[in-house]
């Protein structure tokens, strides 16, 4: 991934990162990523099993559900994995690299492959996702919060015969006082990162830009789902899942559908067409395939 010399958001601030390179089980994962009431993180837990492509299958567990500023943390720590990440090989000498390697807790055949480290700041990570509007030691307790969160959470693949398992990330040390972060990112974003399996490309601009939790989650699983230059057909309720993916009752759905919608028109804001084309069915075009839409109509 290259970076930008100078890309602009409303503030005038430079951003050094135009996009992160995320693996597609991790964005389409149904509930991995979910809109949070107030105490939802002490009632419940995170436990997601995902049917991805032929034969593979993806569980994510941990004792607290991830949240959108999870989402967002995990967005801006791939994004800066890809012009500044390190390798982490199977058998590193450096020894903030074997304790990295050694709490990322890799099982089976992950415990060969490579990981990725993201060597950066607190500040770095919070002016790239967007998070310029916090005061500074807030910003720093948030994006811990986080980190620690995502370390928790497990993940087992199981493709064919090959069994995988190890954490979603792990952070080495982060100091609070100078901002400092180490962080390795697990073999399967690693590998998209680095171009050894397909990606899903997250533009950061619109990340930056979206304003609800809404728009972010469902903004993140259309990432995963419609490449760059593609379009997709799908229902409302199917987006309404996108964001709250456990089973509510008619009045409740009602208003979640009345939020998707004003969530598709805020991803419609940053560049995607959204067309409804029959009551509660919507084409999604990504952007690079605008103007051939246009052209067509």
């Amino acid at each position: 991934m290259k970076t930008k010399d100078e890309t602009h958001g409303e503030t005038g601030m430079a951003f050094d990162l135009t996009h992160a390179r995320h693996d597609p089980a991790h964005c389409l994962a149904p509930g991995l990523f979910r809109s949070l009431k107030r105490g939802d993180r002490k009632k419940l837990k995170l436990d997601v099993t995902y049917q991805y492509g032929e034969g593979e299958q993806i569980e994510f567990k941990g004792p607290e559900p991830l949240g959108v500023d999870d989402l967002r943390i995990l967005q801006g720590l791939i994004a800066m994995g890809g012009p500044k990440g390190i390798i982490l090989t199977s058998e590193p000498t450096f020894e903030p690299a074997k304790q990295l390697r050694l709490f990322l807790e890799p099982k089976w055949e992950a415990a060969t492959q490579d990981a990725l480290v993201v060597k950066g700041s607190y500040r770095h990570l919070a002016k790239e996702i967007g998070y310029l509007d916090i005061e500074g030691g807030d910003v720093f307790r948030r994006i811990r919060l986080c980190l620690e969160r995502l370390w928790m959470v497990s993940i087992i693949v199981q493709s064919g015969k090959r069994r995988m398992g190890f954490k979603l990330l792990s952070e080495y040390a982060s100091d609070e006082v100078d901002g400092k972060l180490f962080v390795a990112l697990n073999p399967r974003i690693a590998e998209a990162i680095l171009g050894r399996r397909p990606h899903a490309r997250i533009e950061m601009d619109e990340v930056r830009k979206l304003k609800t939790d809404p728009a972010r989650l469902m903004h993140q699983r259309l990432c995963g789902w419609i490449d760059p230059g593609k379009s997709g057909k799908v229902e409302i309720d199917t987006l309404c899942a996108y964001v709250w993916p456990d089973v509510s009752n008619n009045e409740t759905m009602k208003k979640r559908r009345q939020t998707a919608r004003k969530a598709l028109a805020e991803i419609a804001s940053v560049d995607w067409v959204i067309e409804e084309y029959a009551k509660g069915k919507f084409e999604i075009v990504r952007s690079n395939a605008v103007s051939n839409l246009r052209i067509a109509k």
